[in-house]
């Protein structure tokens, strides 16, 4: 588990690799900035490789923080339980409908994220998931396809990112290596590979392996 969780942390590097690159060439049009949280609020979906790997880096945090987040996390999993009782642990979205995943994170919610630190830094920056990495930024594959029709507001507010040929990188073949290490850890948790295993932040706090792995027995 630890061998695959690297190679993920591998590929999430590259991503990040690739962000840095574009602020060094339109950093006049970048307002992303390591301490921002402005899009660090409400609930979003996160696969499972996301929530182990982001788990690894709670772990490695002071005890004392660790119990905090625990229990903020198992304050906001009950409000999602109360909400929709379908919703248990171990707290994987593809259980329910997906028609009811928007109850649960609804666009309005602006509650920030419980990974927050007070000056508004990720505690766990290195761990984050791949969405939080992506996020901000035009994605543009170097086919020229368009993945995302929004980014924040605050960036390229007026120039076409079409024209910005450096903004590009191999997103599709990123995404295809993502899926095939997501298939892999399925595979070694259910004894199956599937294509999705989606959860929230909070429900990554307290998840593990083994909890996962006990879905093969449902």
């Amino acid at each position: 588990m630890k061998e695959l969780l690297g190679r993920y942390g591998a590929l999430l590097r590259e991503v990040d690799r690739w962000f840095d690159g574009c602020i060094q060439r339109h950093g006049d049009q970048i307002a992303c900035h390591r301490g921002c949280s402005a899009c660090c609020r409400g609930l979003f979906d996160i696969t499972v490789l996301d929530a182990l790997y982001l788990r690894s880096g709670i772990d490695a945090l002071p005890e004392a923080v660790q119990h905090s987040l625990r229990l903020k996390a198992t304050e906001r999993l009950a409000s999602l339980s109360a909400c929709n009782p379908s919703f248990v642990e171990p707290w994987i979205l593809n259980r329910i409908p997906e028609e009811e995943w928007e109850e649960l994170m609804p666009e309005e919610d602006e509650t920030p994220c419980l990974l927050l630190a007070e000056d508004g830094s990720c505690l766990v920056y290195e761990q984050r998931p791949m969405t939080c990495r992506l996020n901000g930024i035009p994605l543009l594959d170097t086919s020229g396809e368009a993945l995302m029709d929004e980014w924040c507001t605050l960036n390229f507010t007026d120039i076409d990112v079409a024209q910005l040929e450096n903004l590009r990188h191999p997103f599709l073949e990123l995404f295809a290596q993502e899926l095939l290490l997501f298939r892999e850890l399925t595979r070694r948790l259910l004894g199956e590979a599937v294509n999705e295993l989606d959860t929230f932040i909070p429900a990554a706090v307290v998840l593990d392996a083994g909890m996962v792995s006990a879905l093969r027995r449902r």
